[in-house]
């Protein structure tokens, strides 16, 4: 394939599709018997031809055993990919060297199962914490679920790799260009444990356009930053936190780095919704919340005191009851670490200003609460600085429900 650069303004759109919807990727779903329910607990995402990979993962340092063994391989591929393998309902995480062994019984199970180089396997667990993954019995799900592989079997997948996720989550973008078209999918899992500090618990991004590993890990890296790094329902960093991402070239469009801006939109466009489905489906979640931060004396303040409203239980349980409570946001600004003048800061909830100037506004604040009401909150803070920093995070509202779950969450 000869390696072209794109001409002329590409456009980028969303379609409906999932994980496989790029041309020469397939994927299944099963159940082989992790989860008590017999429900979906097995995915493979397949490509036909081995693909450039890229991934990020999990900050954390009680890293699970799967991240362990798909960080090797990547690294001994020299970033290629041929098929993802994702169990959920057990993490294989602080199994010692058991379940070391049980995520590369896993990649080698796949890599035979459909005849490709073991390097060339990624593997993925999520679920309990501490609980040893039966090797035998997740070994026996993929070699049946390769037989199971399809170009529609990316809705199944994405209900495969669910935990206490309320609904599934997927996406797909069709980029059209002076050079044809090329097309990016994907799915996600993640609904409580989410302040990733690099990506979601669990998402797998396809593209059949033509990437070399270095430039796709570039794009990836960016885009998981603005994303899944953008999110936060507890802000909790799981022990398996990984985003994977394979392109395989099927389409006959190759990206070249001067294409970088565009393979990041393309990219963007999926991962996105994928992350604030993620924020949606959070453990007892009743509301959206998109928190903007402008003013900053950087992007990277703005970022971290984005990151601390979005943390704290004070403003998530003020969401929750539709309390206009702008002194939690103005508080919260005030000890994110960054800089902040308070006679210069602005808060407003909705299109409701409801501080500015040192003064507050609370006869504006029956408006605010209407607003709170609402399945999707904005809420905005500007800093004060006068400096161009600004960031945006999504966040959910925290309920009675987000305890529950978690208080029961091993019995």
């Amino acid at each position: 394939m000869n390696v072209t650069s794109l001409n002329g303004e590409p456009t980028v759109v969303q379609v409906a599709g999932s994980v496989s919807a790029p041309a020469g990727f397939r994927a299944a779903g099963i159940a082989c018997g992790i989860k008590k329910t017999g429900n979906l607990d097995l995915a493979l995402i397949a490509s036909d031809t081995p693909a450039a990979a890229a991934a990020v993962f999990t900050l954390n340092k009680a890293q699970a055993a799967p991240v362990v063994v798909s960080k090797a391989r990547l690294k001994t591929s020299g970033g290629r990919g041929h098929v993802v393998v994702i169990n959920s309902g057990c993490a294989n995480a602080c199994t010692g060297p058991a379940g070391l062994k049980t995520a590369e019984a896993m990649a080698d199970a796949a890599a035979d199962a459909l005849r490709a180089d073991r390097s060339h396997v990624l593997v993925a667990s999520t679920g309990v914490i501490g609980v040893a993954l039966d090797r035998d019995v997740v070994c026996a799900g993929i070699a049946k679920a390769s037989t199971a592989l399809s170009s529609s079997g990316g809705p199944d997948a994405a209900r495969a790799i669910m935990t206490t996720d309320p609904f599934p989550k997927e996406a797909a973008a069709e980029v059209t260009t002076a050079s044809g078209r090329f097309r990016v999918g994907g799915i996600a899992k993640g609904s409580g444990m989410i302040e990733p500090l690099m990506a979601t618990m669990l998402a797998v991004i396809t593209t059949d356009a033509g990437v070399a590993p270095a430039l796709l890990q570039r794009a990836l890296s960016a885009v998981v930053n603005d994303t899944f790094n953008a999110i936060s329902v507890d802000g909790e960093c799981s022990t398996n936190d990984c985003v994977f991402a394979l392109a395989n070239g099927a389409s006959g469009v190759t990206l070249v780095d001067r294409d970088f801006d565009v393979l990041v939109e393309a990219l963007r466009r999926v991962c996105e919704p994928l992350a604030i489905g993620i924020v949606r489906g959070g453990e007892g979640a009743t509301k959206v919340v998109t928190i903007e931060v402008t003013g900053g004396a950087s992007n990277d303040e703005a970022k971290k005191a984005a990151r601390a409203i979005a943390n704290s239980p004070l403003v998530k349980t003020a969401v929750h009851g539709a309390d206009p409570n702008w002194g939690r946001l103005v508080a919260v600004a005030g000890r994110a670490g960054v800089e902040f003048d308070l006679e210069r800061a602005r808060v407003r909830i909705g299109d409701v200003e409801l501080f500015a100037g040192g003064r507050p506004f609370d006869e504006r604040a029956p408006q605010a609460s209407e607003h709170l009401t609402g399945k999707d909150v904005l809420l905005h803070v500007d800093l004060g600085t006068g400096g161009a920093g600004r960031a945006r995070m999504w966040t959910c509202d925290l309920s009675a429900d987000y305890v529950k779950i978690n208080a029961e969450y091993r019995t």
